[in-house]
């Protein structure tokens, strides 16, 4: 059987060559006549391994010597609560930016530990468009600001990094990280789910700047207190060592294959050609303002919704499967983050087009 293109928001696609890799080492990694799962995450075998994807992920990213990456576990969810429980310190607020459902839950669990001020919603717009810098209202006094920079069920993505002075800013950059450059000494913490762009579900990367490492109460418990983890180097208890190995063997597969730059040009172009595709068509469409289009999930609706589900079928049996859009919005959404082929983005508009002319 051939291999599909998945277009699914996560777990998502990982790059053919890397699961080659991880086939060909699964039984012995590197003459150790171990699999990497198998392994002691003290071991000297799965330090080096874990040392390795570090120093990766600092190179491809340019991460700066005065930021602590953490691998933990807990998916980006984990980290709605792990993010007040660590950067409230003192303080009793936290200013969070509401571009959509992911946004929604981290205020949520923001609301259980801190009074919240939404500093600008899109929901009167219903979630169409990110906030533009002048309809941020900041406080000053905030312990962090917090947003999604692209909110994966929605397909909104900003287009700028929001300035918020002295006050830290905190990004959800699952969808988004290593998919193309950014400046991380903008950001405060970087925080990531790894089954979009970085592997296999299980792990979560946070890149946060050390200086504000150590300011958990009391009173949080050790697996959610950033100290804990970084004293230990992410193994205070047994990390997901495998999804941390996959994730080694993308970050170095990004490495040879011309970097987060290459990532960049790649995924620009297959998100323009997709969104040219939908926008020239009148049986296809997309409603999110376009300087807020998201380059890794793109959302679109069929002129009549009764097509759906045969879209959904016949695109399935032309392999291109997880179309399907997200239960609380419906019609389709085509996730293409950096192991998604330019030729899978291309099968995808060739069917669409071929789908549209019989329909």
């Amino acid at each position: 059987m051939s291999r599909v293109f998945n277009f699914s928001a996560g777990p998502a696609m990982v790059p053919e060559a890397v699961l080659k890799q991880a086939q060909a080492e699964m039984l012995d990694w590197q003459g150790s006549g171990m699999s990497v799962m198998e392994m002691s995450h003290r071991g000297k075998e799965f330090v080096s391994i874990a040392e390795k994807a570090e120093a990766d992920l600092r190179e491809i990213m340019s991460i700066p010597s005065d930021y602590k990456i953490l691998f933990l576990q807990g998916g980006a969810s984990a980290q709605f609560a792990m993010i007040p429980m660590n950067l409230l310190g003192d303080k009793t607020s936290a200013d969070y930016i509401n571009t959509g459902i992911w946004s929604q839950k981290a205020i949520k669990e923001a609301k259980r530990y801190c009074k919240v001020n939404i500093a600008a919603t899109m929901e009167n717009v219903g979630f169409m468009r990110t906030p533009k810098p002048g309809e941020l209202k900041l406080n000053p006094n905030a312990a962090y600001v917090h947003y999604t920079p692209n909110e994966t069920i929605g397909g909104v993505e900003f287009d700028y990094v929001p300035e918020t002075g002295d006050v830290p800013l905190v990004a959800d950059l699952s969808s988004t990280i290593i998919s193309r450059p950014i400046d991380v000494s903008k950001f405060d913490v970087i925080y990531a789910g790894s089954q979009k762009n970085i592997g296999p579900a299980g792990l979560a990367v946070v890149i946060i700047r050390e200086d504000l490492i150590g300011q958990a109460k009391d009173n949080v418990p050790a697996m959610f207190n950033y100290k804990i983890h970084a004293d230990a180097n992410s193994m205070y208890n047994t990390p997901p060592t495998y999804t941390w190995y996959f994730a080694g063997l993308v970050f170095n597969w990004i490495k040879e294959n011309g970097g987060v730059e290459k990532m960049a040009e790649i995924n620009f172009r297959k998100a323009r050609k997709l969104y040219a595709a939908i926008d020239q068509s009148d049986f296809y469409s997309n409603s999110i303002e376009e300087r807020s289009r998201s380059w890794m999930n793109v959302p679109f609706t069929l002129a009549n919704a009764e097509l759906d589900t045969v879209f959904l079928s016949e695109a399935k049996e032309a392999g291109l499967v997880s179309l399907k859009g997200h239960k609380l919005l419906g019609g389709m959404r085509a996730s293409i983050y950096n192991a998604m082929p330019e030729e899978g983005v291309d099968a995808l508009i060739a069917f669409m087009m071929e789908f549209e002319a019989r329909h």
